[in-house]
């Protein structure tokens, strides 16, 4: 399968040097040159543009789009006019699926198919097999299904029908990391001051090792004491977001359902901004594990 892919940063490389080895053919376009020398080095084609990339595939083009949200919508809308019926867009971005739906609706105009991928495990599961959940036609998906199954980890894609339902769920699955993570730090917060001289690293260890909380956030809990130590001096205590927390939130109140805990964490990475604490330490240290977050409200400058 010859695919067309947009955007090489730290998901989207990754996701590129997976896929060519798992034998596809891929056509990749940067805004900057050097991602896309890294990928021609191992394999890939490179386009000088979009109408380049889009030219050079076969029929039945499928364009893997994987961009922040805010600009993924002018690259749709420059690919509608490059593609012909019955040709896929793949929407990778980490976007509010009511904005998936209208892209997914635009597509729809042109007669070209939209599918919506929420996109879970950070650079690492993007190079090793990520978790991907999918939106879009049940036929569309059918023929994407091979890329979908070899971008991710073993049994971890799954396709739920409609537009933005993907994107749907993987919002919801953000909301839920923002109340686990603020859990677990302010769980290790209440250990580490309490009169107990307790070693958190060793306390990770045997969380991790059968009990009831084991998990790949208290994995990424141990590796990030081993790294920093537990007093996370390189960290600030002010917490970032992307959006996916403030945008559960709002959906729950649309629909007139509690969700205290995710409201109260992603309230909590807004007062940080002015109450910074050994609690948002750790949420950082979190989010810089898995998601490899360095801007500039995650570590210290």
């Amino acid at each position: 399968m010859h695919i067309g892919y947009i955007g090489l940063g730290k998901m989207g490389k990754n996701m590129v040097l997976r896929l060519l080895e798992q034998g596809f053919e891929i056509t990749a376009w940067n805004r900057s040159a050097e991602p896309v020398k890294e990928v021609v080095a191992a394999g890939a084609k490179a386009a000088m543009s979009i109408p380049n990339l889009v030219s050079q595939l076969p029929e039945r083009k499928i364009v893997w789009v994987m961009l922040p949200a805010n600009v993924t919508q002018d690259v749709i809308e420059r690919l509608v006019s490059l593609l012909s019926k019955d040709d896929i867009i793949i929407d990778g971005a980490n976007s509010h699926y009511k904005e998936s739906r209208k892209k997914g609706e635009l597509c729809a105009k042109h007669r070209i198919n939209y599918i919506d991928i929420g996109v879970s495990g950070g650079p690492s599961g993007a190079r090793n097999g990520a978790c991907c959940m999918v939106g879009g036609d049940i036929e569309s998906f059918a023929l994407i299904e091979p890329l979908v199954k070899a971008a991710s980890a073993p049994h971890a894609y799954q396709h739920f029908p409609g537009l933005g339902a993907g994107h749907f769920v993987k919002m919801i699955h953000n909301g839920i990391e923002y109340g686990m993570m603020q859990a677990i730090a302010e769980g290790f917060t209440i250990m580490k001051e309490s009169e107990y001289n307790l070693n958190l690293e060793d306390v990770t260890k045997i969380y991790n090792n059968h009990s009831v909380v084991e998990s790949r956030l208290i994995g990424w809990t141990q590796s990030g004491f081993e790294r920093y130590g537990q007093d996370l001096e390189e960290f600030s205590g002010t917490i970032g977001h992307l959006g996916e927390g403030k945008w559960t939130v709002e959906t729950a109140e649309e629909m007139g359902i509690p969700v205290p805990v995710i409201a109260d964490s992603f309230q909590f990475r807004l007062d940080s901004t002015e109450n910074p604490s050994y609690t948002g330490k750790i949420v950082q240290m979190l989010r810089n594990q898995f998601g490899g977050h360095t801007e500039k409200d995650t570590l210290k400058k």
